[in-house]
């Protein structure tokens, strides 16, 4: 579904201080069962383009959050592109209420992927490199380990391979789902989070962003998961971190945690990368979950960490 502002269809949500990457260009292309999607292509800034940098952002999350990171991957003389999710950002939601976090099933949101990249032919010079944050990490292991795209090196920033949720709660999900409750928030909006409260970052600027780019474009915002949700993520992952199939995954991987991480599982992060064939698996000390919304020393950490996975994949 979707009732986002007309002038957003064809332009970025600007606010001061968050300029768009240099030739940024905003585009839609068709995902599952025809839904609208957004996408940010930037070109690199080099004669000779060093690749192009998949960026697969995490739930709650949208192109114009992403654009410090482009302009960082551009400086490093890459193409990016930006994925808003199906049911996020101002792409097409899946339900009326578009405050309600859902997804049908994890193949939806690969299939968007897959799309978004067929929907720039001749546009993103190879290699490619994903670079995904939390639910995005979910999605790009995904779609890497069942084959359904193909990058020549991976960076993971808190990825998504496990939640903190027990067999009852585990259960209760199952429940809900089968009595056609997937719809239905899993916990109710709270209160508006503030800096004070926030369990993503320390640096109260970046934080400051996605509210901002929100009060500029309302329809930006995505409230609490449904059931569904939490059903589709348990699926993907339960698929996806089995040891035989991570061992087919034959490209450098980068994999950061964070030392204060509070909304995904860390020890899933260990088990994942020790069954990687080429992996190096840090974790940042004092680093909250948004690594990439970190102060900058600790952003500084993760981008010595993805040179490394460059010069290891001879990028």
């Amino acid at each position: 579904m979707t009732d986002t502002d007309p002038a957003n269809q064809t332009r970025f949500v600007h606010v001061q201080g968050n300029p768009a990457p240099e030739g940024a260009e905003l585009t839609w292309f068709e995902g599952v069962s025809g839904r609208r999607l957004r996408a940010c292509m930037a070109p690199s800034l080099r004669d000779r383009p060093r690749g192009t940098v998949i960026v697969c952002p995490g739930r709650t999350e949208f192109i114009e959050k992403y654009f410090e990171t482009a302009r960082d991957l551009q400086a490093k003389g890459f193409a990016i592109l930006i994925l808003d999710w199906p049911g996020q950002g101002l792409s097409d939601r899946l339900l009326d209420d578009r405050s309600k976090g859902h997804i049908d099933r994890f193949e939806t949101f690969m299939g968007a992927l897959r799309n978004g990249l067929d929907a720039f032919p001749g546009d993103l010079p190879r290699p490619y490199i994903s670079l995904a944050h939390s639910m995005g990490g979910a999605i790009a292991l995904a779609a890497l380990t069942q084959k359904l795209v193909k990058v020549d090196a991976a960076a993971f920033s808190s990825p998504m391979w496990g939640l903190p949720i027990n067999l009852a709660a585990r259960y209760l999900i199952w429940a809900m789902r089968a009595l056609g409750r997937a719809s239905s928030f899993a916990l109710p909006p709270g209160p508006a989070e503030t800096f004070d409260t926030n369990i993503v970052t320390h640096d109260r600027a970046r934080w400051q962003l996605q509210r901002d780019l929100i009060d500029a474009a309302p329809e930006l915002e995505l409230g609490p998961v449904t059931w569904g949700w939490l059903g589709a993520s348990l699926d993907i992952l339960d698929k996806t971190t089995k040891p035989d199939l991570l061992r087919e995954l034959d490209i450098p991987v980068f994999v950061a945690s964070a030392s204060e991480e509070q909304l995904v599982d860390n020890k899933a992060h260990a088990r994942v990368a020790g069954h990687l064939k080429d992996c190096e698996h840090i974790t940042i000390e004092g680093a909250r979950h948004e690594i990439l919304m970190e102060t900058d020393a600790r952003r500084a950490e993760f981008w010595a960490g993805f040179d490394r996975l460059t010069d290891r994949a001879g990028i």
